[in-house]
C-alpha cells in the first residue's frame, strides 16, 4: 500500500503559479499541495541525539540554502538575540475503556479539562455512535475510573463528568497514569513500513493519534516542558539540547518562554480552497510581562527574535501594539497566518518539515516566502530530509 499525502494532484503547480498570484489575498489551500510518501520521508524516530539531526537553512532576502547540523544554529544568533520557546507539556491523552453493560471497548483522547470542580473534559470517543449520553465508561483495572457522558458536543465529541472520590491531584494522578502519549497516525504509519509492515492496527484511535512507545515518553518532550496541558509537542522545540541552552548562554543569547497549549485543532485539516474561509479552533496562551519586555527590548536594540516553532510564531504575533511591541497577554487566540502576511515580532523562525496542506506549512511560507520555503520543500525531499514530528528541522533567517 502506498500511503501519501497528496493533496490534489498540485505537484506541478509548484513549478507553475505566477508570483503575481501568490502574493494575492487569493492564496488557495491547492497552492500548498505536494507529494509525501509517508512510508519514505517522516522520520518514525528522531535522531539519536537532539541536537544533531539536519537543519536546512533558508535565507529569506536571497532564497538560499545551506545544509548543516542542528547544533551549528548556535552560529546564527549574536549576543542580545533572544529566542522565544514555547514550555507547553504533552499530557497522557490518550486512554482505553469499556462501556457500560456489553463492555465494548471505547478509546477516549482528552481534549481539554471544561471544570476542575466537577471533573469536565471536553474528549473524543471512538466508536462514537455507540457512545450516547447517559452511558458510563470504565477505565483501568478493575474499572477502577468511571465517567459519564452528559452531552453531545460534535459527531464525536462528548462531555464527560468523571466520578472519583478523592482530592482534585488524586483524581489527576489517577486519570493521567491511565493514559498514554498520544503520537500522530503517521509516525506510526512510517514504524509500521520501517519494520516492513503497512498500515494502521485494527484497534480504535479517537482522534488522528496512535500508541505510543515507552521511548516517545521522554522524546515527545522538549527539555524545557513545564506547563501541562497539550495534546501534542511543539516540534521545533525537540531539537533543543542542553548542551545548545548552554552554548547561548556562553554566547549572551537569551532564552524566554511562551505558553501555547497545542490542542487538536492545530492538526484539524483544512477543507476550504479559499484559505481566508479557514477556522483555527481556540488555543490557551500566555505570553508573560518578563519575556514581553526581554522581546521588545531587544527589537528596540536592533537583535534578533528567534520564534522557535508555528505555535510561538501565533503566539508573539497576537498581542502586538500599533507600534510593533509585543504585550503581555493571558487569553485564547485562534490567530491563522497564511501568505500574505506582515510579521511584527520575529526575526528568525526554527521550524521542522511540515505535512503537505498543513496550517504550520501556510505559517511558513508566509515567514519565509511562498516560493522561498516550497523551493526549500522541494531540495529537502530530493536530499533526503526527513519531515514530521521527529523530523529533520529549518531556519529561516535573513
Amino acid at each position: 500500500m502506498r500511503t501519501l499525502c497528496r493533496l490534489q494532484d498540485s505537484a506541478r503547480n509548484f513549478e507553475t503559479f505566477s508570483a503575481a498570484v501568490r502574493i494575492t489575498n487569493s492564496m488557495k489551500l491547492s497552492q500548498f499541495s505536494f507529494d509525501l510518501d509517508i512510508r519514505k520521508n517522516i522520520a518514525p524516530y528522531p535522531s539519536e541525539y537532539r541536537d544533531e539531526c539536519r537543519m536546512l537553512v533558508l535565507h529569506r532576502s536571497t532564497g538560499d540554502i545551506e545544509h548543516k547540523i542542528f547544533k551549528d544554529i548556535i552560529n546564527y544568533c549574536d549576543e542580545g538575540d533572544v529566542f522565544v520557546f514555547n514550555d507547553t507539556r504533552v499530557f497522557p491523552a490518550r486512554l482505553r475503556g469499556n462501556k457500560e453493560k456489553t463492555g465494548a471497548e471505547i478509546v477516549v483522547f482528552l481534549l481539554r479539562e471544561l471544570n476542575k470542580d466537577q471533573r469536565l473534559w471536553d474528549v473524543l470517543v471512538d466508536p462514537a455512535r455507540k457512545i450516547r449520553i447517559g452511558n458510563k465508561l470504565y477505565f483501568g483495572e478493575n474499572d477502577s475510573l468511571v465517567a459519564e457522558v452528559i452531552d453531545n458536543t460534535t459527531s464525536r465529541g462528548r462531555t464527560l463528568r468523571f466520578l472519583f472520590d478523592g482530592s482534585y491531584d488524586e483524581f489527576k494522578s489517577t486519570l493521567y497514569s491511565m493514559g498514554e502519549i498520544p503520537v500522530p497516525e503517521y509516525v506510526y504509519i512510517a514504524r509500521q513500513a520501517m519494520r516492513g509492515r503497512e498500515g494502521l492496527p485494527h484497534q480504535k484511535q479517537a482522534g488522528p493519534f496512535i500508541f505510543s512507545e515507552p521511548f516517545d515518553v521522554d522524546r515527545f518532550q522538549t527539555i524545557y516542558a513545564s506547563q501541562e496541558g497539550a495534546v501534542a509537542s511543539p516540534a521545533a522545540g525537540l531539537h533543543f539540547s542542553r548542551e545548545i541552552f548552554k552554548r547561548m548562554e556562553i554566547k549572551g543569547v537569551e532564552a524566554r518562554f511562551i505558553t501555547l497549549h497545542m490542542g487538536l485543532g492545530h492538526f484539524r485539516n483544512v477543507d476550504v480552497e479559499d484559505l481566508s474561509k479557514h477556522k483555527i479552533d481556540s488555543e490557551r496562551m500566555i505570553i508573560s510581562e518578563e519575556t514581553a519586555d526581554a522581546v521588545n527590548a531587544a527589537k528596540n536594540a536592533g537583535h534578533k527574535v528567534f520564534a522557535v516553532g508555528a505555535t510561538v510564531v501565533r503566539a508573539i504575533e497576537t498581542p502586538v501594539t500599533t507600534t510593533c511591541q509585543l504585550k503581555p497577554f493571558d487569553g485564547w487566540t485562534n490567530k491563522f497566518i497564511f501568505p500574505p502576511y506582515k510579521f511584527s515580532i520575529p526575526d528568525a523562525v526554527v521550524t521542522n518539515f511540515h505535512l503537505p496542506n498543513s496550517t504550520m506549512l501556510m505559517s511558513a511560507c508566509s515567514f519565509g516566502g511562498y516560493e522561498n520555503v516550497m523551493n526549500a520543500y522541494r531540495t529537502a525531499l530530493k536530499e533526503g530530509y526527513q519531515f514530521g514530528m521527529y523530523g529533520d528541522a529549518m531556519l529561516m533567517v535573513d
